[in-house]
This record gives structure tokens, C-alpha cells and sequence, in this order.
């Protein structure tokens, strides 16, 4: 078995980028994407109310407050969310919202802290989940946490690189799961104390007032915001769905706002009715119990299980929560995956993560996630309380900047429609998230806060580089277009037909139509009078931005057709026989070397050429930054008996005077 049978047969068989069915056989609908993008903040339901909880030390009562804002806060923050699906509804969330409102360098830095907080998603969601797994099994086994939480990241990861939407059926039971007996547990858990309920409201403000009267009211409020701020990791996942919305079905802008009410009222409902279920049954702090556990097993004695129908019960509760915590960590997978991808479309980071694979998933961006997640387990250890430190401030980041540049813009936009609602909604957003990321930040700093900050200012540094890089490469190749953009076209009007028996010159071009000029006119110069036939290749990779939609998917063909059609008017201009081929698919070593065979049946006697940007100084980096396609393509041109010449362009200002004489030179002799 070949190696493309054995990857075929692990990963799945190709898909065709350019077929409008594909995407919509791929595309979530409402409903899986509730599924693989609302898990993340779902889960968070499993810590975040408890450690809202126990910050509130003996004065439980605040628990009502508690409740109530963060139900409040889900909706208010996922309703302003909707206004990001509304105006970038290709995807990119709080990233591209907060280079486009803002400025570059502020989506670098939500970006970064996006980047960082999915790792950190896939790593503390799967040490959670085992770690509630392993609160049922004998001590004996903690041993083996470590090794299951490499293997389920492992098994993450190959479902991932199958495909987006085949990853998240895989884990559709187990979300489901999760939601009916969550919801079971907490309307009854309420409903049981019903009768408590009209006396809880005047309590609770009683009580508070007495609070304030032997303290102060700035005591009140302090003690409120650090225990709200704590339990801010209930609202992580509102942005993944705006990053995600290429992949939702079309309209995507109403599935995207489908998707977040589905998000919204499910976090708000677990989330708060936890919080309301540990005041209404007094829950108390057990050694080795999460505060989940302890409550979960009052309402289910309550509701009569007993023995080891009670313990099954419990048992498969805890299952699902730990469940569903292995699903947030496939969020993980969705998101950064995308983050990479629309950053890679800037040039903050390297380029290949912009391409898609043959199961058109982003698998350059799945695999660094993947080894990213297990690097920072095997540091960590899989220790949770570390790695709930780290994770806690990186999404607010994000939702800080989301909601100023949003903010921003309605500024900007005084005459739309409803702005003030909207302003108001945003400003409202802004004024939460900033609160709870400078408490976050300032009570969590000293106990390893402060990794996190250094980790994604790492990020923010390599982004700079590879930008700088991406740059200074970009202007130079500008510089060479602009030398060959200014050769004169010829003046002939007639132009023969091609001949399939004479020799035959192939350039396989891309995007750069210096690079195709450099390497017709270097050809005609070394080779005069030699190729009667001129036949231009160009194989397009359709990456993540432009499989997008159809629309981006149609500019990216019309492009390349006007590309190829300058090169074969150009040869015509002077005479020269000339045609074109032109492929699209998600590997372009592997579209191109279909093509060139191709050319090859049609013109036997064909040597093949193309450009290559070399730098005076060729290192890892800009190897890791600059594919290596015209080496792969040749090496696969020679094993197949085909001949193909590289023409190297030198990345440097003397290159691009040198070239003023020699293009001069063959256009004169073209012309003549």
C-alpha cells in the first residue's frame, strides 16, 4: 500500500474545493455548530460557577447576584457578538474585528491572545475531563492521568484532520448528553425549593445590607466583582462562533446568530441555575468533591435514587461533564485552526497555515495546536489549577478589544440605523469584559498570571519578525513586477497556431507576473528561435479565506484566468503560439504536477521552467516562511521523466537593475 492509499485511508479521500456541493456538505448547520463551538463555553459551567462560588467565602447569599449577572452578562456579551457575525460574516472574529476597527497591531494582539487561549482550551479541558473521570476510580490510577489525556489530545487531533463537521458528530452524543441531564438536574434542583424562593429576595438584600452596614458598601461591591471576575470563564466560546462563521451554512450570518442564541441561553440557563442550585441546597466544600458533585448528589437523593442506582446516576453525570469537557477541547481545534489561518492572510505568521488540506480542514493549524497542547500538558503536568491560571485571561483580551473596536465603528457610523442601541450594547460589553480582565488579571498575576502574559507577548514577537520578513520580501518582488510590467508589448495581430510536434517551453506561473515574465524572457534569451510552443501553468491553492464562500471562491478563478490571459496576450503580441492550463485544488505541488503531466501528453516534447526567489542569506526561517514548491514540483517532474529548470530571481535591489538591461535586450529582439 502506497503512502497516499494509507493517508486516504486514515484521513479520508480527497474533496474538490471548487464544488459548491462539497462546501455545503461540509458547512455546520445551527445546530452542529451549537454542538462544536458552544461546548468550550458550556463546559467552563463545570468550574467557573464554583469558583465564583467559594470566593464568596461565608457570605453565600451573594450567590442570587451572582446568578442572575452572569445569565445577564452571557446574553449581553453574545448579543453584541451578533453585531461581529453581522459585519464580517467571513469569519475572523475578535482578530479581524480588532485589526479592522482598530488597528493591525491591535488584532496582532488579539490574535495572539486568541492563538494562546485555544491551546490552552485543548489542554485544560482534557486534564479536567480526566481528571473528574479519575475522581471515580481508585486512587491507584492516578498514574495513568497523564497518558490518557496525551491520548485523547491524539485522538482530538486525528478526528480534527478528517474534517470539521466529522469531528463534531463523533462527539454529538456526549454533548447531548450533558445538556438533558444537566437541565433535568437543575429544573428540578429549583423546582424542589420552589416554596424558598419568594423569601430568598428580601433575604438577600437584607443580608447585604447588613454586610455594608458592618463593613462599608466599597467592601460589598469588591467582594461582588472578585468573585464575578473569578467565574469569567463561564463566558469563554462566545468567540468562537464569530471566528468560525465560514464554516456555518448558508445565510451564515442567520446561522451564525441562530448558533448564539443556542450558545447564550444554554450557558446562561447552566451556568446561573449552578450558581442558583448551590444557594438554594446550602452546597458546601467537600474535600475531593467539586462543589458540581456535592450538589448533584443532594438532587439526586432527593429525587429518590439510592444504593448503586445513586451511584450509577452520579457516576454518569460526572461522565457527561467530564465528556463535555473532552468536546470544549475540540474547540479548540475549530478555533486556532481559523485564528492561524486569517492571521497567515496578513502575514503574521507563515503563509502555510492559510492552506487547506485534501479533507479541506486547516492541517498545518490543527497540527501545531495539537503539539502545542501537548507540549504545554507534559510542562504542566496536567496540573489544573496551574493551567486555570494560565488560561483565564487571554479571552477577555480579546473580548476587550472585539468590543472597543466595535465601539469604534458606531462612533464612526453615526447615520446607520438603530447606532445608539448598538453603541450602548457594545460600550455596555466593553465595560464587562475590561472589568473582569484587570480583576482577572490583578488577582490571578502573582500565582502565574504573569506566564500567560509572557507567552502571548512570545507570540506578539515571532508575528512581528514574520511580518517584517513577509514585508520587505513583498516590496522587493513589487520592485521586479514593476520592471517586467513595464515591457512593451508587440505589434503583431496574427499569431500561429500551436504545434504539438515542435519543442515546447512550460512556465508554471503563479500569482506574480514578474516571475512568469522573468522566466519567458531569460528563456528566449539563453534559448533563441528554439520553442515554437509557449504554454503557461498555473494551479491555484484554495485556502481558507477564499474557500470562504462562493464569492470568494469565484474572485480567486477570475483572477487566475485574467493572469493567464496576460501572459498567452503577451506571447501573441510577438507572434509566438501560446496556451494556458489552469487547476485549482488545496495542495498545489500535487494540482501542478497533475497539470504539467497533462501538458506533457499534449506536447511530448516539453521542457518545463519556472522562478524561484532565493535570499542572500537562506536559513531555517526563511525556509519555514517560504515554500519549497518549485524543488518539490521538479523532484516529481524528474521521477516521472520530465525535464524542469528552475531560474533563480535574486531578492535584492541590484537584481532589480540587472534586469532593466537583459528584458530590454529579448523584448528589442522579440520585436525585431
Amino acid at each position: 500500500m502506497n503512502t497516499k492509499r494509507l493517508r486516504d485511508l486514515l484521513i479520508g479521500k480527497p474533496l474538490d474545493p471548487t464544488n459548491v456541493r462539497t462546501r455545503d456538505s461540509l458547512a455546520m448547520a445551527a445546530f452542529l455548530a451549537w454542538v462544536g463551538l458552544g461546548a468550550d463555553g458550556l463546559s467552563s459551567s463545570a468550574y467557573g460557577p464554583e469558583e465564583a462560588f467559594k470566593a464568596l467565602g461565608t457570605h453565600t447569599h451573594f450567590g442570587l447576584y451572582l446568578a442572575l449577572a452572569t445569565a445577564a452578562t452571557v446574553f449581553l456579551i453574545s448579543l453584541a457578538y451578533n453585531q461581529i457575525i453581522e459585519l464580517f460574516p467571513t469569519g475572523g472574529g475578535g482578530y479581524r474585528v480588532a485589526t479592522t476597527l482598530i488597528g493591525p497591531h491591535a488584532g496582532l494582539v488579539a490574535g495572539s491572545a486568541l492563538i494562546v487561549d485555544y491551546v490552552l482550551t485543548i489542554t485544560i479541558s482534557v486534564a479536567a475531563g480526566v481528571d473528574a473521570l479519575f475522581s471515580l476510580l481508585p486512587h491507584v490510577w492516578q498514574h495513568w492521568k497523564l497518558w490518557l489525556e496525551i491520548v485523547l489530545i491524539v485522538a482530538l487531533l486525528y478526528v480534527n484532520l478528517r474534517g470539521a463537521k466529522e469531528s463534531v458528530r463523533v462527539l454529538l452524543p456526549i454533548f447531548l448528553g450533558f445538556v438533558v441531564t444537566h437541565f433535568i438536574l437543575i429544573v428540578y434542583g429549583i423546582g424542589a425549593h420552589a416554596d424558598g424562593i419568594p423569601a430568598l429576595i428580601p433575604d438577600t438584600v437584607k443580608d447585604t445590607s447588613q454586610l455594608a452596614h458592618d463593613t462599608s458598601w466599597l467592601f460589598v461591591v469588591a467582594l461582588f466583582l472578585k468573585a464575578y471576575s473569578l467565574g469569567g470563564g463561564t463566558y469563554t466560546g462566545i468567540e468562537a462562533v464569530s471566528n468560525n462563521v465560514q464554516h456555518l451554512a448558508e445565510p451564515r450570518v442567520k446561522t451564525g446568530k441562530l448558533t448564539m442564541l443556542y450558545m447564550a441561553s444554554s450557558l446562561a440557563f447552566t451556568a446561573g441555575g449552578i450558581i442558583l442550585l448551590y444557594l438554594l441546597w446550602a452546597a458546601r466544600p467537600m474535600e475531593g468533591q467539586t462543589l458540581n458533585a456535592v450538589v448533584f448528589r443532594d438532587v439526586l437523593t432527593d429525587m429518590g435514587f439510592e444504593g448503586s442506582l445513586h451511584v450509577i446516576a452520579l457516576t454518569t453525570v460526572l461522565a457527561l461533564e467530564a465528556g463535555l469537557l473532552f468536546v470544549a477541547a475540540n474547540t479548540g481545534f475549530l478555533g486556532g485552526p481559523a485564528v492561524l489561518s486569517n492571521m497567515a492572510a496578513d502575514s503574521w505568521v507563515p503563509h502555510k497555515f492559510r492552506y487547506l488540506s485534501q479533507r479541506l480542514v486547516t492541517q498545518n493549524g490543527i497540527l501545531v495546536m495539537g503539539i502545542a497542547a501537548l507540549a504545554i500538558l507534559l510542562i504542566t503536568h496536567g496540573q489544573v489549577d496551574m493551567l486555570v491560571v494560565l488560561y483565564s485571561i487571554n479571552v477577555f483580551v480579546t473580548f476587550t478589544l472585539s468590543l472597543a473596536g466595535l465601539c469604534v465603528y458606531w462612533l464612526k457610523h453615526r447615520n446607520s440605523l438603530k447606532w445608539k442601541r448598538r453603541l450602548a450594547l457594545s460600550f455596555a460589553g466593553l465595560v464587562i469584559s475590561a472589568s473582569i480582565l484587570v480583576g482577572t488579571t490583578v488577582s490571578k498575576f502573582h500565582e502565574g498570571g504573569w506566564i500567560t502574559l509572557i507567552i502571548t507577548g512570545f507570540v506578539v514577537g515571532l508575528a512581528l519578525l514574520t511580518r517584517r520578513h513577509y514585508r520587505e520580501t513583498k516590496s522587493k518582488i513589487a520592485a521586479i513586477d514593476e520592471v517586467f510590467a513595464a515591457q512593451p508589448f508587440g505589434s503583431e495581430t496574427k499569431f500561429p497556431e500551436t504545434d504539438v510536434n515542435q519543442p515546447t517551453a512550460a512556465f508554471i506561473v503563479g500569482s506574480s507576473r514578474g516571475g512568469g515574465l522573468h522566466a519567458l524572457l531569460w528563456v528566449q534569451r539563453m534559448f533563441p528561435n528554439c520553442f515554437k510552443n509557449f504554454v503557461f501553468i498555473n494551479a491555484r491553492s484554495v485556502d481558507s479565506r477564499a474557500y470562504g464562500g462562493e464569492e470568494e471562491l469565484e474572485l480567486l478563478k477570475t483572477d487566475a484566468r485574467v493572469s493567464l490571459k496576460f501572459f498567452e496576450n503577451f506571447c501573441h503580441s510577438y507572434g509566438l503560439a501560446a496556451k494556458s492550463y489552469l487547476g485549482f485544488g488545496t495542495d498545489a505541488v500535487e494540482e501542478v504536477t497533475r497539470l504539467c503531466e497533462q501538458v506533457q501528453r499534449d506536447f511530448p516534447n516539453t521542457v518545463f521552467f519556472t522562478s524561484k526567489l532565493i535570499f542572500r542569506q537562506d536559513s531555517w526561517w526563511t525556509r519555514l516562511l517560504h515554500n519549497q514548491a518549485a524543488v518539490a514540483i521538479q523532484r516529481k517532474l524528474h521521477l516521472e521523466g520530465m525535464q524542469m529548470v528552475i531560474l533563480p530571481m535574486k531578492r535584492s535591489e541590484e537584481h532589480t537593475s540587472e534586469l532593466q538591461s537583459p528584458c530590454n535586450l529579448v523584448c528589442r529582439l522579440l520585436l525585431e
